[in-house]
């Protein structure tokens, strides 16, 4: 499913995106690879927050589980922080990112 390649040679731990953890007594999944680092989604977090955490420091890996989606408002402030240099206020970004032609306003 996921990549961590390097983490997963480097280190010999079985990281992949997807799978569950516990990091220091915390539970999550495994959301991005990070590079030397393992981008962790805690449970008690919102989805889309990661957090790196070395591969090998207090982490027990478990079975891959779901990867929790940011909500509609996360994933509309992640595309404003990608997109705020073209816009002179959030204003108008959001005039933007609300036209119906965006790819993530369409309704299949």
């Amino acid at each position: 499913m996921g990549s961590c390649e390097y983490v997963r040679e480097y280190y010999k731990v079985p990281a992949e995106i997807g799978r569950r953890v516990i990091v220091n007594g915390k539970l999550g999944v495994i959301a991005e690879d990070r590079g030397n680092y393992i981008g962790v989604n805690f449970d008690a977090d919102k989805p889309g927050v990661i957090n790196n955490c070395h591969p090998t420091w207090q982490v027990v890996y478990g079975e891959m589980g779901p990867i929790r989606k940011m909500t509609r408002s996360q994933q509309r402030y992640e595309r404003y922080r990608e997109y705020s240099d073209c816009f002179d206020s959030f204003r108008d970004f959001l005039a933007w990112d609300s036209e119906p032609e965006r790819e993530w306003n369409r309704r299949w």
